[in-house]
């Protein structure tokens, strides 16, 4: 088929590239100027198949609170008049249950896991480098509280088979040597060996490349203002260039997904959230994480990345704007020092991105009511660590194939 690809991120260039392996003629449509300039460009560089949960879980809403009234908050919510922040909002809050967690948590391991493999797979394929490292994650605990509290995840890992470690102070400093210079500012850990580490914008251009090798045009400085929608059935797309035709269309613009699909009556309830960064070069070895660490307190990942530092987190609500907080950088510049004492945070490069995120935290992968139109969208944070995956489940989608794993409740009809 004619396939048009809308946005060129790390998940629209891994499905471009899956839908061209099965022989489909592929054009990914962006409007930079070239791949994973946005959300992609800079994350937290954690590709974390263990460690991945819903932001909506039980004690959320009073931590929220709480988080509104520190210096470094993991949380920060600009409240305006927008429905559409406010819908999504009231959503999120209703599924800070336990039953909702144990099932949106579930959800996202299936898929986390099954990318775990296609991950692997795509890496023999192509032999592409990105600054892999292969050590998993250690989500650190500052407070015998928070220790406890990972129980919750620890029995989610537990049922879905994924491996993981409960870890002693000791145990931390064993898998982060770096952490006894500032082991009596922690308590424990929890660590997922399987998770990975990588820098996404080196991936995510690499792979463009090879998917142009096999044929995907890349239409890139191109503005998308409307799909072409007749008689129930997607004809393809209008940019500010030209109507571009095609025989389906696969949406995966992130944040900006939901503004697309609004005129067609599809309410995808994606909403920007926005995370911010630090990318700081080592200065000295020995200092420096070997893989992630996740501050459990600020909810920040500290992730080596080659000869970098990557520090990245937090979760800003307001709205699609994409200034740079000096309050933001100072958080980060906190968690890290604070951990990782020695480095030069003043030569680090500061950056922010939307992340699309659903209320339930799960991505939305499927068909649409709009025939030939899908959805690859709404991972929020885990759209690294997840994009293989979802990859390979929309090529098999949209060629009308049997995905490997269940995605009933990964479409957008689980919203009603």
């Amino acid at each position: 088929m004619k396939i048009i690809v809308l946005g060129a991120g790390i998940v629209g260039v891994t499905s471009a590239y899956q839908l061209a392996k099965a022989g489909h003629e592929v054009t990914v449509v962006d409007r930079q100027p070239g791949p994973a300039l946005e959300t992609s460009f800079a994350n937290a560089g954690e590709v974390s198949f263990g460690y991945c949960s819903p932001w909506a879980a039980p004690g959320i809403p009073m931590k929220a609170m709480k988080w509104l009234f520190m210096k470094h908050a993991p949380l920060v919510l600009r409240p305006k008049l927008d429905m559409a922040m406010l819908s999504w909002m009231a959503r999120m809050l209703s599924n800070c249950t336990s039953e909702r967690y144990a099932i949106n948590k579930s959800r996202m391991l299936r898929l986390a896991d099954y990318s775990r493999i296609a991950l692997a797979d795509l890496r023999a394929e192509t032999g592409i480098a990105y600054d892999e490292r292969m050590q998993g994650t250690l989500q650190l605990f500052r407070t015998q509280q928070q220790l406890e509290a990972s129980a919750k995840d620890v029995k989610a890992l537990a049922a879905d088979g994924i491996p993981y470690e409960v870890l002693d102070r000791d145990g931390c400093i064993r898998f982060e040597p770096a952490l006894k210079h500032v082991r009596d500012k922690i308590v424990g850990g929890l660590l997922t060996p399987k998770d990975e580490t990588g820098d996404c914008f080196k991936f995510t251009n690499a792979l463009a490349a090879k998917a142009e090798a096999l044929g995907v045009r890349f239409v890139y400085g191109t503005t998308i203002k409307a799909l072409d929608v007749e008689a129930g059935r997607v004809r393809g797309v209008i940019t500010d260039r030209e109507r571009m035709s095609a025989e389906a269309v696969v949406v995966a613009l992130g944040s900006y997904s939901p503004l697309l699909l609004n005129p067609l009556g599809i309410r995808l309830p994606v909403y920007p959230v926005k995370g911010y960064s630090l990318t700081i070069p080592i200065t000295e070895a020995s200092r420096a994480p070997e893989s992630t660490v996740m501050d459990e307190t600020y909810k920040i990942a500290i992730t080596r990345l080659g000869d970098r530092i990557r520090v990245g987190g937090m979760a800003e609500i307001s709205g699609y704007t994409n200034d740079l907080g000096l309050a933001r950088r100072s958080t980060l510049e906190h968690s890290v020092t604070d951990l990782f004492p020695g480095g030069d945070v003043s030569k680090a490069s500061f950056w922010s991105g939307l992340r699309p995120m659903t209320p339930d935290g799960t991505p939305v992968i499927g068909a649409t009511k709009v025939a030939g139109l899908f959805l690859n969208t709404g991972h929020g944070t885990l759209g690294w660590t997840m994009s293989t995956g979802s990859a390979r489940l929309i090529g098999d989608l949209v060629s009308g194939g049997q995905p490997e794993i269940d995605v009933r409740d990964l479409a957008i009809s689980r919203y009603g």
